[in-house]
């Protein structure tokens, strides 16, 4: 029996493949190392995870926050303490969206969620990554960056009153509340990238094609274009802003010259048919 799982910052997506390829699947919390020590992982496993823990001969798991020897033997050791599993794969969310959108085939890959990242994936391994940098410095074209821009263009009265009224029908909020969630409180990525729903939402309005546009440009010219074989290789997507914004993220890859591959909305489908091929 094979144990894969897909983790994030909230949740952690459960996979369990037996030898004919049948699978049972269940969702706890997530489990990201800089979040969680190894005791609360322990506990979230403990109260959380529904699934057989018995037959298990392997486990990948892939999450946010596992790009660090100290923090991937953390999460493997709270991982073989629960299943009694040794053999324990820790791997980080990119690869995990790079080996479920290429396979063992080269290419670029990205993700595109509440956060955003991409990397250059030879069929085997990441060669080379341009930093995402945070919600700050960096993450264009996610979930986040979309929020951002529609929060500031709301409030610096950059949109038509139309849309603007629209937006606080549709968050009955005032001005300091959102600049409270934003400066003050816990997780202000989180709150912003949930206003890229209201994006979406209201795709129909040129102002809100023109502001996504604007953010996936930005994605492609600051990250993407920076790999040297981006021109020859096809791009892939993964995540909730790259799955519900897809038109237009493949109109603005066309203005690039950039072939589109495949385009999901969670890599654990293409996670299950690359470990059990």
């Amino acid at each position: 029996m094979l144990l894969i799982a897909d983790s994030g910052s909230t949740k952690t997506s459960w996979r369990m493949v037996d030898s004919d390829k049948n699978t049972r699947a269940c969702t706890t919390g997530g489990m990201n190392p800089f979040q969680l020590g190894f005791d609360e992982m322990a506990h979230l496993l403990e109260a959380e995870f529904t699934l057989p823990r018995t037959g298990i001969s392997k486990i990948w798991f892939y999450g946010a926050g596992c790009a660090f020897p100290d923090k991937n033997q953390m999460v493997a050791d709270a991982l073989t303490r629960y299943f009694g599993v040794c053999d324990v794969q820790v791997n980080s969310d990119l690869l995990a969206a790079a080996r479920s959108l290429c396979g063992k085939s080269p290419g670029i890959a990205c993700i595109m969620g509440t956060g955003s990242n991409s990397c250059y994936y030879n069929g085997q391994e990441i060669v080379q990554n341009v930093s995402p940098l945070g919600y700050i410095l960096g993450d264009e074209g996610s979930g986040n960056a979309l929020g951002r821009k529609l929060l500031a263009d709301v409030l610096k009265n950059q949109l038509p009153e139309t849309i603007r009224n629209l937006f606080f029908e549709t968050y009955p909020v005032t001005v300091g509340e959102i600049l409270d969630n934003v400066y003050r409180k816990p997780t202000p990525n989180k709150y912003l990238a949930q206003h890229a729903r209201f994006v979406s939402a209201n795709i129909a309005y040129p102002e809100m094609q023109t502001l996504a546009s604007a953010c996936f440009r930005e994605f492609f010219r600051r990250n993407v274009m920076q790999y040297e074989a981006v021109k020859q290789l096809p791009v892939h997507f993964t995540g909730s802003i790259a799955f519900h914004f897809s038109e237009i993220i493949r109109q603005t890859a066309g203005e690039f010259g950039l072939t589109v591959g495949n385009i999901t909305q969670e890599p654990m489908e293409g996670l299950v048919e690359y470990h059990c091929n």
